[in-house]
């Protein structure tokens, strides 16, 4: 982690070039030194965060009055640091019998705040929580009584929890477990809040920005999809080649601990969507073994999507990895106890993520917690598929190599597709991949739940979600349409994105087919598409000239007759 006045040193460098994005911070505390960690950070992320810093305690005045600098602004995300110091005031110069609903007023007030600049602007909001304060009023008394202090703060924090699940377009940057982390007299120092109303340190500003940053990045696609990891002296103690399955190190007891609890964290990214992958210098079937027979695995070969053993070197092995998953490298971070692997991965593989693991392996889990590796900004269901979709896929591809014929191949599948509007039941899903989608990417624009919420009810809209399944199972909501009618003889493909998973099935032709019939349907005589390049999406470059789009103007903007349009072949059925 960068210091404070590293992360000023930022400040002068060149942020031409960097992805711009306008936000909004108020606070009702001194935030200058805050807005330049953010910017600072931003920079070491790839952004160039245009930030448009509120006057000291002036968050009700920027929000509520429509004429406020902060509408004039018009960011696309609004940062709101609500300090626990100056809620403890609040709540001092309440009455008794008001304590016991200072929680239940202060969320009623943060929500009509995000009421209010949903409906005036196109915002996410990211609301900094509370780090506790106990004023030891009450003592251990304070958690049995709800007119303690402390008792109110917990309390808000819970609700804010519940409030953010909620509401798509409301975040928590979590400072509270900061504080946990780094103890309260590294977050607050009080010679500086007296002097200065800052009721951050410098020394954890750069930490707070981190986090903030990450969410702010997992909203702009920057997501960790996979975790690589080693084996030997990573997964579990001691080489298995050298020592056997039963001198390996793992259980409830020693250093073995340390490496079971890693595992039940890994375990737990594997449910919650997160990609495994192993990466091993070992004869396969003795580093299976493990994972076959030892009764102490907290993970099984059913929770690796991709297992690479051999005698090769990992950066090769690594890239036959992310080969297979068709995924970026900068979605991916390398587990691995040796330095030198390390190294050697970080200097040949651009992007990938390499944890410098400490060396005694009781602190690898804490060190990793600090890291926040797979922050995200939205869940769904289909994560838990995540690992048997990847497996799946292997199967196919076995099955594709007895197949002389591609197209004898993709008819032998049994190809279904449920295509249907925005709803309910898919809406996570829609945002997930929008955010997560960088390759197969026209226009690379991202949505969240509370856009795509938005868009499902809007006229202007027409939603379109298609799903994949075959005989070998179903990959789930895959591809993502969503048009908007330009003129009576334009309709705009305003945003085409898919899962790399379902390439060269024919999928770009059956939505194709789908989007034609739609326009005709609704009166339509041209379909309009639009490639903006990024550093990621080179692979859709020429995705409308393939499909028959005529360039118009050479400006990346696409145009197709739809009058003269003849179904394109594909083995895929509507569901």
């Amino acid at each position: 982690m960068k210091s404070f006045s590293e992360l000023k040193k930022n400040l002068k460098r060149n942020f031409s070039g960097l992805k711009s994005i306008k936000v909004a911070l108020l606070g009702d505390t001194a935030t200058q030194f805050l807005q330049q960690a953010l910017r600072g950070t931003g920079y070491d992320y790839g952004y160039d965060l245009q930030i448009f810093e509120a006057d000291f305690n002036q968050i009700e005045r920027q929000v509520f009055d429509p004429s406020s600098e902060l509408y004039e602004f018009k960011p696309e995300i609004v940062i709101i640091f609500q300090s626990t110091h100056k809620l403890n005031s609040k709540y001092s110069k309440l009455k008794p019998d008001y304590y016991g609903s200072f929680a239940d007023t202060q969320l009623e007030i943060i929500s009509n705040i995000r009421t209010t600049i949903s409906s005036n602007l196109n915002a996410k909001i990211i609301f900094y929580n509370f780090p506790e304060i106990d004023d030891s009023v009450f003592g251990n008394y304070a958690n049995k009584t709800e007119i303690s202090f402390l008792f109110q703060l917990r309390k808000l924090n819970y609700q804010l929890m519940v409030f953010a699940s909620q509401n798509p377009d409301f975040y928590i940057c979590d400072l509270s477990s900061i504080q946990n982390q780094f103890s309260k007299s590294v977050v607050f120092q009080t010679s500086i809040y007296i002097n200065t109303e800052m009721v951050l340190s410098i020394d954890i500003l750069p930490e707070v920005a981190a986090k903030t940053l990450d969410t702010i990045g997992a909203m702009n696609g920057r997501v960790r999809k996979c975790l690589i990891i080693d084996l030997d002296n990573t997964m579990w103690g001691g080489i298995i080649g050298d020592d056997g399955l039963e001198n390996i190190q793992l259980g409830t007891l020693g250093i073995g601990k340390a490496f079971t609890e890693l595992q039940y964290w890994i375990k737990k990214l594997k449910n919650r969507g997160v990609i495994l992958a192993i990466c091993s210098k070992n004869t396969e079937s003795i580093a299976k073994e493990p994972f076959e027979k030892h009764p102490d695995m907290v993970l099984h070969l059913d929770d690796i999507a991709v297992f690479v053993a051999n005698w090769e070197n990992k950066v090769d092995n690594i890239k036959k990895i992310q080969s297979t998953l068709n995924i970026g490298f900068d979605s991916m971070v390398f587990l691995d106890d040796n330095p030198f692997e390390r190294n050697i991965v970080r200097e040949n593989i651009a992007g990938i993520v390499v944890p410098e693991l400490p060396v005694d392996p009781a602190d690898y889990l804490e060190y990793l917690y600090t890291l926040n590796l797979f922050d995200t900004v939205s869940y769904s269901n289909e994560d838990t598929e995540r690992t048997k979709q990847y497996q799946t896929e292997a199967k196919r591809l076995v099955e594709q190599s007895v197949f002389v014929n591609e197209g004898d191949f993709l008819k032998s599948l049994n190809m279904l597709s449920l295509v249907e509007p925005f709803n309910n039941f898919n809406t996570p899903r829609v945002a997930q991949l929008s955010q997560r989608s960088n390759q197969f990417n026209l226009r690379t624009v991202r949505y969240t739940e509370a856009d795509i919420e938005k868009l499902s009810k809007s006229d202007k809209s027409h939603t379109l979600s298609f799903t994949l399944e075959d005989k070998f199972g179903d990959n789930g909501l895959i591809c993502v349409v969503i048009l908007e009618k330009e003129s009576t003889d334009v309709l705009f493909i305003d945003t085409w994105f898919m899962s790399c998973r379902v390439l060269k099935r024919g999928m770009e032709n059956f939505v194709l087919n789908t989007l034609v019939a739609i326009a005709k349907e609704n009166g339509f005589k041209y379909l309009k598409g639009e490639y903006i390049p990024t550093p990621k999406n080179e692979m859709v470059k020429n995705h409308y000239l393939n499909l028959g789009f005529i360039s118009e103007n050479d400006n990346n903007v696409w145009l197709l007759d739809v009058n003269n349009y003849s179904p394109k072949k594909n083995f895929i059925n509507t569901k």
